[in-house]
């Protein structure tokens, strides 16, 4: 069965660049991302985890863990780890899992089935770049992904985040290219009585577009 938004996270056990992890207690009470990347040693995903390592007080602030993920092993993690610090003014404490089976990328559904390309030494398919976003309940709740050959950009990893918790304490939704500070959209499910009461001074533009200042 596919995952999707709303299904529970699987939980699994593997090992980590951080020593070995459940996944449910590892992550326990936070938000976290899981995210895979094809291989080590590769320019893309190089530049990739630099920019994760990078943005650790971001995470931290949203109470997000995030942890990694590859078919290489351990050894191959840890050799590479020093190449990103080294290259990408980086300091990678995050885990990575060491997933050489396949296991945990074929739970999540991550490995490669378009790219003729991204594939091992034997041919064997290598992940893609996913991305699952995962509440403090274990709810999936974005899934994110892209290609082999397209660097993602973890400042809008972030922007969905700030969107999703925003989304979970106010009755509120995000327009296009939202960010932190700017209006929101009046969520559909409130009439405009209710509205009025959440979000003083609402502005009605359709009866079905209604916008109010970002709530603290």
């Amino acid at each position: 069965m596919s995952l999707r938004l709303g299904s529970i996270a699987p939980n699994f056990q593997a090992n980590t660049t951080q020593g070995p992890i459940d996944f449910h207690q590892f992550k326990q009470d936070s938000w976290a991302i899981l995210f895979s990347h094809p291989e080590d040693f590769t320019p893309v995903c190089t530049t990739e985890l630099g920019a994760v390592a990078r943005l650790s007080a971001e995470w931290e602030k949203r109470n997000v863990k995030v942890i990694g993920l590859s078919v290489n092993t351990l050894e191959s993690h840890h050799e590479w780890i020093r190449d990103i610090n080294e290259t990408q003014d980086a300091d990678v404490r995050f885990p990575i899992i060491a997933d050489a089976d396949r296991r945990v990328a074929t739970l999540y559904d991550m490995l490669d089935h378009q790219d003729p390309t991204n594939v091992d030494k034997q041919g064997m398919p290598l992940t893609v770049r996913s991305v699952f976003i995962v509440d403090t309940k274990n709810i999936i709740r974005a899934v994110i992904t892209y290609p082999a050959s397209t660097g993602r950009n973890f400042n809008e990893i972030l922007r969905v985040v700030d969107s999703l918790q925003l989304g979970d304490r106010k009755k509120i939704a995000t327009p296009a290219n939202w960010n932190v500070g700017d209006d929101v959209i009046v969520h559909n499910s409130l009439n405009n009585d209710e509205a009025a009461k959440l979000f003083p001074g609402f502005k009605i533009i359709k009866p079905y577009l209604r916008t109010t200042p970002y709530p603290n």
